[in-house]
């Protein structure tokens, strides 16, 4: 039971982190110029979205890193 329940946590987490990296822009810009992270981006540094973004995806990868060490302890 609770290696599925990892095993659901892991797949969701799975999408997000695909959804955020796709989020970021990179050097020419990405899908997140299309919610206004495009043009303020190169005017001042970084915006707040993008800050939030990376925040989010970094939780996120660290989540993921103890959702596949978890299941790899727990499935061994």
């Amino acid at each position: 039971m609770l290696t599925g329940i990892i095993i659901g946590v892991h797949v969701v987490v799975s999408l997000l982190l695909v959804l955020f990296i796709l989020l970021k822009s990179g050097r020419g810009g990405g899908l997140s110029d299309m919610f206004g992270g495009g043009s303020m981006s190169t005017m001042s540094g970084s915006t707040v979205v993008e800050r939030n973004l990376d925040r989010l995806t970094v939780i996120t990868a660290v989540i993921f890193m103890m959702t596949t060490i978890l299941l790899g302890l727990r499935l061994t």
